[in-house]
């Protein structure tokens, strides 16, 4: 079946009509994983020439994998599974994308609709069980609503605060035959987001950013989701106002400039913390104020008044009290921001932002990043390795979840947008792998790397083979220290070294390798990591290695939960704070 082969006014069946929605919508690539409730989907695509699917190892691998898809493409990212125990499977991978606000639009099937409800064979109930992790599900009831429904959910995803969409398709709508006709609108009640930002509140927190003695900038994963780091940038840089980042909101500010300030938070640098809990304004950008970067609420910016722009009206003063909410795009309101900037009605004290810039610079010390050496390599040394063989490469870097994603995200100098994949809200363990493909598909002129533990990369690691099966050269790096990391951290420090269930093996991941087909590398020795990661980006296809790391390394500075940001673990003896 060809694009030229269809009509407006043809009669299809659902299945076909579903496909044709998907090209309307300009969708080329789809993951997923069949079954017997949409097998008249995957019969469509045995005959379609214009859309790719990639047959994942595992459901959740597929969410995972569209949402790598979306995060670098910024378009939403299309999974499709079967119904019951496939729809199920997808749940985490639908949640983190929600929680992480990245665009996709998940297709489940379901049993036939005059059995919904009877408990049929492989039935369930996704439209309830997703009700609180994804931006908004159908269930299509006729096949006449098919077209409506997949415009409405690529629109309500891509749009205001990004999420996912999911839509639950009955075996009988996909058999029925209709006219295929698509919307040329989306017309729906009550969901009209707000882009462009009120003038006056603009104008009110431009004055407050200018009589500001100790300003600070906090720049949120939505400042990529509007494209607003250059803005950003221009904005810190003319108000010489410094800036931290939120995990998500990594490369919108360059490392290594006079005013980065890098991660906030419980992991993040100890100058930023130290930088927010003691500023007098605070521009808080595409943030939900998640507790990972507020510590203890109370505390937060006690002192300060706090502006936030947000496209999403929910998400302003839910955590953190705000003094000028602000509900808009970023990159709309920080351009509004900037044109009145430019009329020359607004200065600042230049002396006075100088000498708190200088002050900033002064508590920027490299505390708690100094590594353990007990005769093993170091986790950080393989992490600043890939760092230097990288980084003038333009590569794209996932990551699972637990230390190696802290110690990535303090020392990998990211400096653009889209260039970290990881696991935020939901702290998604397997996710990284999975995500690292669908970014290698939605770029495959860059190097991929995923950094991961050896507890993560096991949750998915049967995504190997679908790495060798459409030839996805993604590099895996494997932390492998025996333990569950970050959780053998907290046992260690808040547990009494009770390390209940945290050590964990791994297969012989040189033997897994050659099992798969791909290549396989074992590193112990600290000389011997830059060559392996040389040969790694030198192999044309995946490369699993397997770095063996000092097994006790910790992720400092590190604010205990529940702390202020300003009381900082900077080793296992040093403690600075109230």
């Amino acid at each position: 079946m060809t694009a030229e082969q269809t009509t407006k006014t043809e009669k299809m069946s659902g299945a076909r009509i579903f496909l044709e929605c998907l090209r309307k919508e300009g969708v080329d690539k789809i993951f997923g994983y069949p079954g017997g409730s949409i097998l008249h989907i995957y019969d469509e695509l045995y005959k379609c020439d214009y859309i790719k699917h990639y047959l994942v190892r595992h459901e959740q691998a597929a969410i995972h994998a569209a949402e790598g898809y979306a995060r670098i493409t910024g378009k939403p990212g299309v999974a499709i599974v079967t119904s019951g125990p496939g729809a199920c499977n997808a749940v985490t991978g639908i949640a983190n994308a929600y929680y992480d606000s990245y665009p996709l639009v998940v297709f489940t099937g379901q049993v036939d609709s005059k059995l919904i409800g009877n408990d049929a064979f492989q039935e369930a109930d996704i439209v309830g069980v997703t009700r609180t992790c994804c931006k908004h599900n159908y269930l299509v009831k006729n096949v006449s609503d098919l077209p409506r429904v997949i415009k409405e959910s690529f629109h309500i995803a891509r749009t205001g605060k990004p999420g996912p969409v999911v839509v639950s398709l009955p075996k009988d709508v996909l058999t029925s035959v209709r006219e295929f006709k698509y919307p040329d609108k989306v017309d729906l009640a009550g969901y009209n987001p707000n882009y462009e930002g009120h003038p006056i509140q603009c104008r009110r927190a431009l004055k407050l950013l200018c009589e500001a003695k100790n300003p600070v900038i906090i720049s949120g994963g939505g400042v990529i989701h509007s494209d607003a780091w250059q803005e950003i940038r221009e904005l810190a840089q003319k108000l010489r106002i410094p800036v931290a980042t939120t995990l998500m909101g990594i490369g919108t500010y360059p490392r290594g400039d006079e005013l980065s300030l890098g991660m906030l938070g419980m992991h993040g640098t100890y100058w930023a913390n130290q930088a927010v809990s003691n500023c007098d304004v605070l521009f808080a950008v595409g943030t939900r104020f998640n507790d990972r970067i507020t510590g203890c609420l109370k505390r937060f910016c006690k002192d300060a008044k706090v502006i936030h722009v947000d496209v999403d009206p929910c998400s302003i003063s839910k955590n953190v009290h705000v003094d000028i909410p602000i509900v808009g795009d970023a990159k709309n309101v920080i351009n509004l921001m900037l044109n009145e900037f430019n009329t020359e009605k607004y200065s600042y004290n230049l002396e006075e932002r100088n000498a708190w810039v200088n002050q900033v610079n002064s508590w920027k010390v490299n505390v708690g990043l100094k590594a353990i050496k007990d005769g093993k390599m170091s986790p950080q040394d393989v992490i600043e390795a890939i760092c230097r063989k990288t980084k003038d490469k333009d590569a794209i870097i996932a990551t699972e979840v637990g230390q190696h994603q802290m110690w990535t995200a303090q020392l990998y100098k990211f400096s653009k947008p889209r260039q970290l994949i990881t696991s935020g809200g939901l702290g998604t363990m397997g996710f990284g792998f999975p995500a690292a493909m669908g970014a290698q598909i939605a770029a495959p002129e860059k190097l991929v790397f995923n950094i991961a533990g050896d507890g993560s990369i096991q949750m998915n690691i049967q995504e190997l083979m679908t790495c060798v099966d459409y030839k996805i050269p993604v590099k895996i790096a494997v932390i492998n220290n025996g333990y569950l990391g970050m959780v053998r951290q907290w046992q260690e420090k808040l547990f009494d070294k009770h390390y209940s269930q945290t050590p964990i093996t791994s297969p012989d991941y040189v033997k897994l390798a050659e099992a798969y087909g791909i290549l396989g590398i074992r590193i112990e020795k600290e000389e011997d990591i830059d060559s392996a990661i040389d040969r790694a980006i030198a192999y044309d296809g995946p490369v699993i290695m397997d770095f063996v790391v000092e097994p006790f390394e910790m992720v400092y500075p590190w604010v205990l939960a529940g702390r202020p940001l300003n009381e900082v673990l900077l080793s296992n003896e040093t403690e600075v704070g109230e």
